[in-house]
Formats: structure tokens, C-alpha cells, sequence
């Protein structure tokens, strides 16, 4: 086999493809690589500004303080729960109901897609919202984290079509064998759809980890505070005016509200970044499979 001999212009080609991936990359990079040096840094050193490649005075004092503040460990300790918590109940009750809307037979099937699209794109707005949740008492309770999100309509639709193309044999053979629906469920369908069920999970439980919406509009109680809620909690802070003399204790101090919201950040991207590398197989797969109808 004769390959194609490489010319002046296909090296130079080469070189300025090279140059701009990697300008893209170092653009898209350093401002997370800036936020973790800062977590390293004195955060009084920080706020003189001029630090853009390394730590200038290098501690630990705000991961130490990070962790030794109730609020900042009781706000991810209930993050943590909030999206183990809300995907579980998310993605299994979205997949349940999904899996009886891909029944063709099923009556009042054509009301039921009715009423989700019409959900999907009107909404009674938040005050319509808030009146509800406190007619079903979940307001200031852990339930308004995890309940209103119970049902995702975006991917029931998806699963829909996903349970749609999974052939029917394999349901028709085990009720023959005298197995309910929920066994069928949960022994053939699910075990099928594992590229569905990761892709839901990463997007519902990244969802749930970046809220912070329904803990400021519907939490009062501090132990129910999300890590998000928290951080914005520090923004806001920081957008406050301060006095001379606060801004001169400030300057004198190891941790600052800054430092604390970088290291906040750091926090809440690991467990994502951790879950990740284990879905991502799936994730292509998933999203690919549910969106086109057989």
C-alpha cells in the first residue's frame, strides 16, 4: 500500500491546527488551574493580586478551615445526600413511568404525551410553584430538594423511545414464564438500558449538585443548606462594601471569603470529576440510542 507523501503545506497545516488546539485547551484550563492555586495560597496574599502561574505563599489553611467549619461540611454532607438521593428516585421513577408510556396499547396514551408536552414548555411560575409545595408540606423539608424531581419530562421522553426499541420477545418470553411487569422491569429492561440509566444519572445528579435555587427559596432551616447555596452565600458576601477596617483585617488574614469560595469550588467539582470517567463510556451510547427512533 503506497501512502501519500506528506507535503510542505499538509506540516504547516499540522503545526497551525497543533497551535490552536493547544491555545484552546490552555483557554479553557486555566481558569480552573487558577482557582486551584488560589486554594493554595495565602489568601491574604491573594487579594494583592499578580499570582497567575503558582502558589506565592503556599498552605493549606483553607482547605483546614474548609473543613474545620460545620457549615461549609453540614452544606456538602447535604449535597452529597441530596444528589445520591434525587438521582436514585429520579431516574427510577422517570424509567417507570417511561416504560408504561412505551406501551402502545396503554389507554390514554396520546392524553398522557399531551399533558407532558404542555408541562414542558408552560410553567405557573414560581409563586403558582411555591403554593404548591407548601400544600404539600414540603417546604423547609429535605422532600422539596428530591420529590419535585422525582419525574424528569426531557428524558422521559428520551427513555420513551429508548424502551420503544428494545423488541418486545424479550418481555412476551418471560410473562409467558409467569413474570409481573415490575420483575420484567427489573430484570430485563433495566439491565438492557444501562447506557440510558448512566446518561440520566450524570445529568440528573450534576443537576442536583449545582442547585441552589430551592434552597434560597425554600429552605429556611441553616442544617438544610446546600454547598452551592453556600457559595453564593460567600458571592453575595463579596459583593458587599466593606470598611476600612474590615478590609484591613482582611488583608492581614490567611483565609478570606475569596479563598474560601475557591476552595468550595475545588471541593465541588471532585466528586463530579470522580463519577465521571465511570459514565462516560455510557454517555455517547445513552444520549445517541434515546433520541433516535427506530
Amino acid at each position: 500500500m503506497n501512502r501519500k507523501r506528506r507535503t510542505l503545506e499538509d506540516w504547516c497545516l499540522d503545526v497551525i491546527i497543533a497551535i490552536v488546539l493547544i491555545i484552546v485547551v490552555a483557554v479553557t484550563l486555566y481558569p480552573f488551574y487558577y482557582i486551584l492555586i488560589i486554594t493554595f495560597n495565602s489568601g491574604a496574599d491573594t487579594s494583592l493580586g499578580g499570582m497567575y502561574l503558582w502558589p506565592r505563599q503556599f498552605t493549606f489553611a483553607n482547605y483546614i478551615h474548609f473543613l474545620e467549619d460545620p457549615k461549609w461540611i453540614q452544606a456538602l454532607w447535604m449535597s452529597m445526600v441530596r444528589t445520591v438521593t434525587g438521582t436514585a428516585l429520579g431516574v427510577l421513577f422517570t424509567s417507570i413511568v417511561a416504560y408504561g408510556l412505551a406501551k402502545r396499547d396503554l389507554m390514554f396514551r396520546k392524553t398522557y404525551f399531551f399533558i407532558i408536552i404542555v408541562s414542558m414548555y408552560f410553567s405557573g411560575g414560581l409563586i403558582a410553584y411555591y403554593i404548591v409545595l407548601k400544600s404539600l408540606g414540603l417546604i423547609n423539608t429535605f422532600g422539596v430538594y428530591v420529590i419535585p424531581g422525582m419525574l424528569n419530562l426531557f428524558f422521559l421522553i428520551i427513555a420513551v423511545t429508548f424502551f420503544q426499541e428494545i423488541p418486545e420477545e424479550l418481555g412476551e418470553s418471560a410473562r409467558m414464564d409467569g413474570a409481573s411487569e415490575l420483575r420484567i422491569f427489573a430484570n430485563i429492561i433495566l439491565p438492557v438500558s444501562m447506557p440510558l440509566m448512566a446518561t440520566m444519572s450524570l445529568f440528573t445528579g450534576s443537576g442536583h449538585w449545582n442547585a441552589w435555587l430551592d434552597s434560597a427559596y425554600f429552605v429556611q432551616e441553616e442544617n438544610l443548606r446546600t454547598l452551592t447555596y453556600r457559595m453564593m452565600q460567600v458571592i453575595n458576601q463579596s459583593m458587599v462594601p466593606v470598611s476600612d477596617v474590615q478590609a484591613a483585617s482582611m488583608s492581614q488574614a490567611r483565609v478570606t471569603p475569596f479563598s474560601m469560595q475557591a476552595t468550595a469550588m475545588v471541593v465541588s467539582i471532585v466528586p463530579i470529576l470522580g463519577v465521571y470517567p465511570f459514565l462516560q463510556k455510557y454517555f455517547v451510547s445513552g444520549m445517541m440510542l434515546g433520541s433516535v427512533k427506530g
